[in-house]
C-alpha cells in the first residue's frame, strides 16, 4: 500500500480555520485575558498544557508587579528543577514563547497581543546589559537565546544591596547613638 503524503493528509484534515475546537474544549475556564474562543483553542490545541499558560502569565505579571522603577531579574536558585527553573522570569518568558509558537492562529494572535504588553513593559522596566556573559548568547546547543536572557540580573548588579557581604547589615536609625 503506497504512503499517503503529508500533504495530502494535511488537506483532508484542513486548516486550524476549518476545524473547532470541541464541546469540551468550551467549558474549561478562561485563560488569563484571552476570548472564550481562544481560550478554547488553547485548551484544545495544547491538551494538558492550557492551565501552564495562565500560570506562566501569572508569573510574568507578578514580576512586573514589584516595586520599583527598575527590576533586576532574579536567577534561578536551581536551574535544573522543574519548579525552582520558573522563578527566573526570562525561563518563564521562554515557555510563554514555546507554547505560544504551538498554537493556532486566532489564539496564537491573542495570546501575541498580551505578550507584547507585558514584553513592553519588561523592556522599559528591566536594564538591558550592556556585556552579557557567554552564556546568555547562545543555549547549550549553540542557538541563540532571545533578547530577554540580556537583561541585568540581581547578581551583575554592582553596588546594590544584594552584592553586600554576607556579614554586613545596612545601618538603621538605632546605630547612631
Amino acid at each position: 500500500m503506497p504512503r499517503r503524503r503529508p500533504g495530502a493528509l494535511r488537506a483532508e484534515r484542513g486548516t486550524y480555520e476549518d476545524r473547532r475546537p470541541p464541546a469540551w474544549a468550551w467549558g474549561q475556564p478562561l485563560v488569563d485575558r484571552l476570548s472564550p474562543a481562544a481560550a478554547a483553542e488553547v485548551y484544545w490545541a495544547l491538551a494538558g498544557r492550557a492551565d501552564e499558560v495562565a500560570e506562566l502569565l501569572t508569573r510574568y505579571r507578578a514580576f512586573l508587579r514589584r516595586p520599583g522603577v527598575r527590576l533586576l531579574l532574579v536567577p534561578s536558585p536551581c536551574p535544573g528543577c522543574p519548579g525552582c527553573c520558573r522563578e527566573d522570569v526570562a525561563v518563564v518568558r521562554d515557555e510563554l514563547a514555546e507554547l505560544h509558537r504551538a498554537l493556532p492562529p486566532a489564539a496564537r494572535t491573542e495570546l501575541g497581543r498580551v505578550l507584547q504588553g507585558l514584553d513592553t513593559e519588561f523592556l522599559r522596566r528591566t536594564v538591558e546589559d550592556p556585556d552579557p556573559p557567554a552564556d546568555r548568547w547562545t543555549d547549550w546547543l549553540g542557538r541563540p537565546l532571545s533578547w530577554w536572557h540580556r537583561r541585568i540580573y540581581e547578581d551583575d548588579c554592582v553596588g546594590c544591596p544584594s552584592r553586600a557581604p554576607p556579614g554586613a547589615r545596612k545601618r538603621s536609625n538605632r546605630d547612631d547613638g
